[in-house]
């Protein structure tokens, strides 16, 4: 019999619900258009039906007019970013995920301290250049960046006895173990990061993949491209020994991706929702799929609160 087995927990985390009610909220309290500086979150679906309800996305507040409405992104935006939307005389609503927010606020009071900071995280990715952008230019510290191993192997920092560790949330403990070691082993008085830095929906949709890859011969991650979570997971199940595929579009999936996979794991990023879960299970039952499984996983009962104003 050819079964699909579904991962647990999957899809949607707590600030990803949060930052979609905020624009969907700010649309239904003050009407389209509501202006939103990046994608709110990664996903093409999440995006394109915030378009239909109203959401203009836009890559910098200068494409915005004087006065609108404007969301900032669940990613989280460098401190330059408001001071210029108040220049604007916009009304924005914070959508940062609150894990980010308060990875942010650490760098201030690390920063206001006189501390050096290392964060770990991807280049270019959102979070990191809000989070890099939180470092004020005043301090007497200095941040830095490292990406990988070999960067941890090389990189230099101005106070090795005075020095701070941040971490982007949607990397995963795994992720970063290597990379901490490898630090801890440079600069031994290197303050780490809380563990609760660590975004609890990363960590959880990665344990339970790695669950899912023990079951499947194939796993499919529901995610878009440029979803960093995502792209995660496509990757730990390659690494746990299944084929995968990242797919945002029950079109993309073809009969012979799944040729001769009598088990078949589905998951989905954080940024995911669980109605396209549900179309790329129906595509995929049209295969000849007989049986769907839902796999025991954690329970998760996060929730953030809307900004006062929308709530």
């Amino acid at each position: 019999m050819k079964v699909i087995k579904l991962a647990n927990p999957r899809g949607f985390c707590a600030g990803v619900d949060r930052a979609i009610d905020i624009v969907s909220e700010a649309i239904e309290r003050f009407g389209a258009p509501v202006y939103v500086r990046h994608e709110v979150v990664h996903n093409r679906k999440v995006v394109n039906d915030l378009k239909a309800k109203g959401a203009i996305f836009v890559q910098e507040l200068s494409e915005i007019p004087k006065g609108s409405i404007t969301i900032f992104s669940a990613h989280g935006v460098a401190e330059q970013v408001e001071l210029d939307a108040d220049y604007r005389e916009l009304r924005y609503f914070d959508a940062t995920c609150p894990l980010v927010s308060k990875v942010h606020k650490e760098v201030v009071r690390f920063a206001q301290s006189g501390k050096d900071i290392i964060m770990v995280g991807h280049e270019n990715h959102p979070e990191v250049e809000g989070t890099l952008g939180r470092f004020p230019l005043n301090s007497l510290g200095k941040m830095y960046l490292v990406e990988d191993v070999d960067q941890a192997k090389s990189i230099n920092v101005n106070q090795p006895e005075n020095l701070c560790l941040v971490t982007q949330t949607t990397l995963s403990v795994s992720d970063t173990e290597e990379i901490i070691e490898e630090l801890k082993k440079r600069f031994p008085l290197m303050q780490e990061p809380k563990s609760e830095d660590i975004c609890y929906a990363t960590q959880n949709r990665q344990d339970a993949v790695k669950q899912l890859a023990l079951e499947s011969e194939a796993i499919i991650v529901v995610g878009s491209e440029n979803s960093s979570n995502s792209n995660r997971l496509k990757e730990l199940a390659e690494k746990s020994g299944s084929i995968s595929y990242l797919i945002d579009d029950p079109d993309q999936i073809k009969l012979e991706m799944l040729h001769n996979i009598s088990s078949l794991g589905i998951t989905a990023g954080a940024s995911a929702p669980e109605e396209l879960v549900q179309l790329i299970v129906k595509k995929c039952m049209t295969f000849g799929y007989e049986n769907l499984e839902e796999l025991d996983g954690l329970k998760e009962n996060i929730f953030f609160k809307l900004p006062v104003e929308l709530r």
